[in-house]
């Protein structure tokens, strides 16, 4: 797979950002594909600064004619495409009887819709051209788990789950491998503000919660989906890696109280 680029959606900042700097550190040129236009200029200055081969594309995952054309440049600027990272997402914390029909449009159409988006119109390409291929799909432990406050992102990264091992089935014979990754509580600023936890109080009571004592940083998050969408594991597909310090072992942090305007410190530790 090596000499064609990797698509990053979400890509300009935190864990995408990560993610598409250790692609480059690998020898992979970098699309990054943003809504946001001024994300995607910030990133891309980043890595080019870092030798990184990048070029960005302004896309909204949702919109299916945009997709395309991320694919279509992508195509032209490095000859092809050998990885595809599904890393865009939008959360908040709401209370799900306060839930709206927008947010939960919003939350479903970039988290489901555009991991759907990319994964056909990419892995179209891959087989009209005989080629192989790896996705990324990055999801949360909570897909499996539950969580309170975030029912749009727990069912939208549940469903991109189930679409992970159903096309790591069906593509398979044409040589795609389809896998997700679960990554623990990082501290990226999108993440901290839209959950509530840009607190370093919180972030302390948080780092509580997990068996191994500290939150994870992004890029011990980003060696790992390298590792897995790369050509390093290639016996690996319909899988789901998980790297959050063993937090879904005991729970995802209550956020009740929190829902209800309450500290999150009157929650108790898990850990002594």
């Amino acid at each position: 797979m090596g000499g064609k680029a990797a698509i990053v959606t979400g890509g300009g900042t935190g864990l995408g950002l990560a993610i598409s700097r250790e692609l480059g550190r690998r020898g992979y040129p970098v699309v990054l594909a943003s809504r946001k236009r001024e994300h995607l200029e910030a990133g891309a200055s980043s890595l080019a600064g870092e030798g990184v081969a990048v070029h960005t594309v302004p896309c909204d995952v949702r919109d299916r004619g945009q997709v395309e054309r991320v694919l279509a440049e992508a195509e032209q600027q490095f000859g092809g495409v050998a990885i595809l990272v599904n890393n865009a997402a939008g959360n908040f914390v709401v209370k799900a009887e306060a839930l709206s029909p927008r947010g939960w449009e919003a939350v479903r159409g970039i988290v489901l819709d555009g991991t759907w988006n990319f994964s056909q119109v990419v892995a179209q390409r891959w087989i009209a051209q005989g080629q192989g291929g790896s996705i990324l799909n990055i999801i949360a432990t909570y897909a499996w788990t539950g969580a309170a406050g975030v029912v749009h992102s727990v069912s939208a990264k549940a469903a991109v789950l189930a679409m992970t091992r159903s096309l790591a089935v069906e593509w398979g014979r044409f040589g795609i491998r389809v896998n997700a990754l679960a990554p623990g509580i990082m501290v990226t600023e999108e993440a901290a503000k839209n959950l509530g936890y840009s607190d370093p109080q919180v972030q302390g009571w948080l780092a509580q919660q997990v068996p191994l004592g500290r939150l994870a940083t992004p890029e011990e998050v980003a060696r790992l989906a390298v590792d897995l969408v790369s050509d390093r594991h290639p016996y690996v597909t319909g899988d789901c890696w998980t790297v959050d310090g063993g937090l879904w072992l005991v729970g995802f942090p209550n956020l009740r109280r929190f829902l209800d305007g309450e500290s999150w410190e009157n929650d108790q530790p898990r850990r002594g």
